[in-house]
Order: structure tokens, then sequence, then C-alpha cells
């Protein structure tokens, strides 16, 4: 897709409804203020149902980790959480990258472009998401005007979502509004199913800890350490000791690769030599590999759940036993093997002695995920070579003992480059995937963006604090 074709579309942009850029500096106080704000409007929608849904009791999800990238919350207002706005910047993200749309964003009119038509197809994907969640009868309704309700408030509060992303990128608040939300969103999750006091079939409370000091005080009324293990590894994916602690160990593990780097030594030419060291982090792709092969699985569950809520009951369940089958056991319905089955991963520990392959196969299919989203993402992205050196080339740097040339610099750099690529997808890859497995609280995939996401707030916050204190670095 040209850039000219976005150009047609600039009517269609100036049309969109607008957050108005701060006229005069914002100060730290009222940024976080405005953050404070924006993250109290998001908690309400997640917690007020949709009309006319009942409300669901509060309990234990498990499909979780769907919603960790979308930051969603099923049956609310949150519906749709950010999605129509992580799928329209990962789509623009890599038609830009990989050259489809010649743009530079260096340029201001470029760049305009480029954020205009990402909006545009952040309402076109609310508009389409919302029609499929309100007319495809995943809701169980029939009314003709129930489904209108429902979509109407799904696009309404996807609009208000995409506006308060806007409001805090513009300047009035910290960060970017998608970040925000995941984090507040796995941050939710991680205190509610550790403190959950809401009781389960096993007898115990939802939440981990404080299932771990209701079999504490059991075992002391009844001298037994039955009750105790009952709580180390629970039925059915909830909330356990071994949750606990793998969602500690994740913290630990990723807090201490986040740190771990290559660094690249560098001059400075126009400063008689100045030298400096440019830092390849081993966790070069970030949480990227995780987020994409999580989107990939939402979007091949919902659509699973959509199938299934429509032809399960037909003829055609005979030809989509192999991608999607649940069996109805006590009135549940139960994920057999099938595609979707292999692609969720197992609640904790018990689930995997269950279905040991099940595990494997996940695992294998979690992590070569990773690794082709992470290959991908650095070709696509600028993060490649040939970019990085000519970005390197551009800022005036060359490497000692080496002449200041492209390919030379690109050379060097695929010694590095190539090899972290490979093994950071793969390292967050069996993280996310064994943290899974071991029924990580908050899930792996939730841990990860949570850290990296709150190691990008402490860089914005200490920036701020600096700008306010000396305005001259403004």
């Amino acid at each position: 897709m040209p850039s000219r074709v976005l150009s047609t579309l600039k009517p269609f942009m100036q049309i969109l409804p607008e957050v108005p850029k701060p006229t005069r500096p914002v100060t730290f106080r009222e940024k976080l203020l405005w953050t404070g704000l924006v993250l109290t409007i998001y908690f309400i929608m997640c917690e007020v149902t949709l009309y006319p849904l009942s409300p669901q009791q509060p309990g234990f999800e498990r499909f979780f980790f769907l919603r960790l990238i979308f930051a969603s919350r099923r049956g609310t207002l949150a519906e749709l959480g950010i999605g129509p706005i992580v799928t329209a910047g990962l789509i623009f993200q890599l038609l830009v990258g990989s050259r489809i749309l010649d743009l530079d964003l260096s340029d201001p009119e470029d760049r305009a472009l480029f954020t205009g038509g990402q909006k545009l197809f952040a309402f076109l994907f609310a508009l389409l998401e919302s029609s499929v969640y309100a007319f495809s009868g995943i809701y169980g309704l029939t009314s003709i005007s129930a489904k209108f309700a429902i979509f109407m408030q799904l696009f309404a509060a996807s609009i208000l979502i995409i506006l308060m992303d806007e409001m805090i990128q513009k300047g009035w608040g910290l960060g970017s509004g998608v970040s925000l939300f995941i984090a507040a969103g796995v941050a939710q999750q991680i205190f509610w199913l550790c403190f959950a006091p809401y009781p389960m079939d096993d007898g115990y409370p939802l939440g981990a800890l404080l299932a771990f000091f209701s079999a504490i005080a059991a075992s002391v009324r009844t001298h037994s350490i039955e009750p105790l293990k009952n709580v180390i590894v629970r039925p059915h994916g909830l909330p356990d000791v071994v949750g606990f602690l793998s969602m500690i160990g994740i913290f630990l593990l990723i807090s201490y690769l986040e740190g771990v780097r290559v660094e690249l030594p560098v001059v400075y030419s126009r400063y008689r030599g100045l030298r400096a060291k440019i830092p390849f982090k081993f966790l070069y792709v970030s949480n990227v590999p995780v987020i994409l092969t999580g989107a990939l699985s939402a979007n091949i569950m919902m659509f699973a759940q959509i199938l299934w809520s429509r032809y399960s009951n037909t003829s055609a369940i005979k030809y989509i036993k192999w991608f999607v089958y649940y069996e109805n056991v006590n009135g549940t319905n139960v994920l057999r093997p099938s595609l979707v089955y292999y692609l969720s991963p197992p609640g904790n520990l018990s689930d995997v002695a269950a279905d040991p392959m099940r595990a494997l196969i996940y695992l294998l299919l979690f992590t070569m995920l990773c690794v082709f989203f992470a290959i991908a993402w650095v070709e696509t992205s600028g993060m490649d070579p040939e970019t990085q050196a000519e970005q390197i080339v551009r800022a005036g740097l060359q490497i000692p003992g080496f002449r200041r040339s492209e390919r030379i610099v690109a050379a060097i750099l695929r010694r590095y480059i190539p090899s972290l690529t490979i093994l950071s997808g793969l390292a967050v890859g069996l993280i996310a995937a064994v943290a899974d497995m071991l029924g990580a609280i908050g899930t792996g995939m939730g841990i990860l963006l949570l850290i990296d996401i709150l190691l990008q707030y402490q860089a914005i916050m200490m920036q701020e604090r600096a700008l306010e204190m000396y305005p001259l670095l403004r």
C-alpha cells in the first residue's frame, strides 16, 4: 500500500475526534494527575458490565493469557481493550519497516500521515471487532436490539480508550495509554489472584496467599499436612503456591536478563575520537515476540470460540474438530485435543502431569513462534544490522580500527545481532511458556510485559523529574 493511498485518506483522518496538544508545558504533578484519571476510568470500564448482559461472579478466567496484550476484561466495557490500537499499530509498524509504506518518519508531514492512518485504522478495527463480538452470537443473545446495544457500547468504549491513549501520548500524561493499560491489567490480576477471598470448589479462597494461610490454619487444627499439600498444586489451573513462587522467580530472572548486554565500542569522529559504547541488550527484541505470539493465539482462540458457538450443534462439527473441540463435562465445556488445545498453555503442574505431550507440543510451538516473530520483527522494524549500521554512521560514529563505512559496520554488527535476535526470542519464549506450565500468577507473558513497562516508566519518571528540576534541558 503506497503512501499516496494514505494521502487519499486524509479527509477521513481530519473528521476523527482528536485530543488537542497542550499549549503550555505540563508539570510532572499534572501528568501524574491526568495519568491517574485515565487509569481510574479504565478500571471503571473493566467493572461495568455490558447491557443487557448479567454481571458475572468474580472468579478465575482460564484463558486470561489471551487478554493480557489487549488489556481487556470479559463481558465489560473493556471487552476489546486496546485490541484495535495494538492491531493497527503492529500492522503499520510492519508496513513501514518493510518499506511497503514508503514513509520517512523523520519528516513531520509523513509522521503526521503515519499517525493519522494508524488512528483511522484503529477506529476501523474497533468498528469491525465490535460488530464481530455483538452479532456473532458469542454472548448468546438472540434479540437484534440487544445485539445492537452491545455493538454501540463496545464501539463507544473503544473510541474512548483510543482517545485516552492519544491524550497521554500527546503529553498530558506519562508514557502511553497502551503500556499503562497493559501494566494496570496485569498488576490488578496478580493482586486479585494472590489475595482474592472468593471461595472455590476445592474449599479454599481463590487467592494463592489466602489459600496458603487458610491451609496453614487447617493444618494446625487437624494436625495434618494434607491441607498444605492441597494448595501447593491446585486443580483446574487455580492460583497456588507453585504459581506464586514461579512468579517471584520469573520477576528476578527477567530483571537480571534486562541488565545483560553486549557493548560495541565506538568513537565520535567529530569530537577528536571521543570514545563511547553502544549497548545491545541480550533481550534484543524485548517482549515483542511474546506479544506477537500472544496476539496470534488470541485471534485464533477468538475465532475458535465464535466458530464453536455457531457450528457445534450442526453437522459441520466433524469438519472443525481438528481445529477446536470442546466436550461438555458436568455442564462445563472442556477443551479437548485439537489445534487450539495445543496452542493453549497447561494451567499448572497437575495439567502438565496429566498430559505431558500437550505440554511438550505447546512449549515447542510457542518457542518456535517466538523465534520466528523475533527474526521477522528485526528484519521489518529497522533493527537489522544494515539499518543499525546506517544510523550509527549517520550519527557520526565509527568503530575504532575500522573505516567509517556502513558496509564495514554492518559486517561487524552481523556478528552480534542475528545471534542476539534468535537467543532473545528463544529466551523470552521459553520463559513465558515454562512460566505458564508452572501456573505462574499473572502468566509468563504478563510478567514479561509488566517488568518491561515498569522499567520504561522508571526511565520516563526520572527524565520528567530531571526536566522539571533543570528546565534548560527541554
